[in-house]
């Protein structure tokens, strides 16, 4: 068992000084995952990497139910974590502008792994949030390389299925999006 897992497991076991050293452990895997969120941000964005880390690692700790089996396991709610940060910064500032931009995201970014910005993120997570209606897995599979960066190799491994069904489902879900964000014309 790797240092992760046994700090994981003291957490789950109620251990209040492993969520520190948990951090301490991860946190430059973390803020480098949450830089390569923000690579694309404006320079004058009011969500740092810094923030996004803290932030989410709270929101790991504070919301953890079921305790993480693995790194890959622990990467990949961190991954949902700033996700979700991240929509809900991009609904702050939409709300604030009171209108829309009309920006629809580039689907070779995305197929890319590529963060993409936070105005394109809202109509990202919609589409994401549809796909999980139609393929629970093929979302999984786009979220863990589009927001935790993984290869389709290693999101594989982190959510348990065979590598062939991995590049199946990632596949579909570029095709998918492609289509349901509307940038089949374009």
């Amino acid at each position: 068992m790797n240092d992760v897992t046994v700090m994981l497991r003291r957490i789950d076991e109620g251990d209040p000084t492993a969520t520190n050293q948990l951090l301490q452990l991860l946190y430059e895997e973390l803020r480098k995952l949450a830089a390569a969120r923000m690579a694309d941000e404006a320079p004058d964005h009011t969500l740092q990497a810094t923030a996004l880390v803290h932030e989410a690692y709270a929101r790991l700790i504070h919301g953890q139910s079921d305790g993480w089996e693995s790194r890959g396991h622990f990467f990949a709610a961190a991954a949902e974590a700033m996700r979700r940060i991240l929509i809900d910064h991009a609904r702050r500032r939409q709300a604030q502008k009171r209108r829309r931009t009309a920006s629809s995201p580039d689907l070779e970014r995305l197929t890319a792994a590529l963060p993409v910005t936070v105005d394109e993120m809202l109509d990202f997570d919609q589409a994401i949030t549809r796909l999980e209606a139609v393929d629970p897995q093929a979302a999984r599979i786009v979220s863990l390389r589009v927001f935790a960066g993984l290869s389709v190799e290693e999101a594989a491994a982190s959510i348990g299925v065979p590598v062939r069904s991995a590049y199946r489902d990632w596949a579909f879900a570029k095709a998918w999006l492609f289509r349901e964000l509307g940038l089949a014309s374009q």
